[in-house]
């Protein structure tokens, strides 16, 4: 049958047919199609203005999903500031113990640590604290006899006329220590100075507990 058969009818040409375009899914669609209305003349169309709602579900489709970030990311905010203050309490707690732990150390150190007298039987007694601490022999009558003989007891001391001091390296302190021998025998904790008298001591024990036994054993220049 040909196009133009069917009395009463306008002849639809290819072009002019129903035309239907839609997606479906997510109800997002766009919907045009052009039609022959009745009585029109043959070639003449009408195009009906495309569906718009698309852009609406489109629209809610976009401010739910910006919703849903918003919301996560609120959260996630709130988790790393959680974290961040839970870290910070951690530290200064650390710090805090640290500190304290610091405190109660010193606080026993200064309670075993006993205060000595700043004169002759004080250093002496302050030297057999320390020695007994580094298993350095000695008593304190064979300190305080030595003591006597070399320097009488004055810390300040110094021999500028023998052998030693011919070469140098005068004796000096209480115990008349030269410098080479307080240098390899001072003890860690004392200062490293031979006028200082509870180093002197030391150091000259130290010494003499390594060539004689004990300064106890010591009854002339040595």
């Amino acid at each position: 049958m040909s196009a133009s058969s069917t009395p009463g009818h306008s002849r639809l040409t290819k072009a002019h047919k129903l035309s239907f375009a839609g997606v479906a899914t997510l109800g997002a669609a766009a919907l045009a199609f052009s039609l022959v209305p009745a009585g029109a003349a043959e070639g003449d169309t009408v195009s009906a203005a495309p569906v718009a709602w698309t852009k609406v579900v489109d629209g809610a489709q976009t401010q739910a999903v910006q919703q849903h970030l918003s919301a996560q990311l609120v959260v996630a905010n709130k988790a790393a500031k959680d974290a961040a203050k839970a870290k910070a309490d951690a530290e200064a707690a650390a710090k805090a113990k640290k500190e304290r732990e610091q405190q109660e150390a010193a606080s026993r150190s200064a309670a075993r640590t006993p205060v000595f007298a700043n004169n002759l039987d004080g250093w002496i007694k302050e030297a057999l604290f320390i020695m007994k601490r580094e298993g350095i022999p000695g008593s304190y009558a064979g300190i305080h006899k030595n003591i006597m003989r070399e320097s009488s007891g004055n810390p300040m001391a110094i021999n500028n006329w023998d052998i030693n001091a011919q070469n140098g390296i005068p004796s000096k302190g209480l115990l008349q220590v030269i410098y080479p021998t307080f240098k390899t025998y001072h003890v860690k904790g004392t200062k490293f100075d031979q006028y200082d008298p509870v180093a002197n001591i030391v150091a000259a024990c130290n010494y003499a507990a390594d060539r004689y036994g004990s300064m106890d054993n010591v009854n002339s220049a040595y």
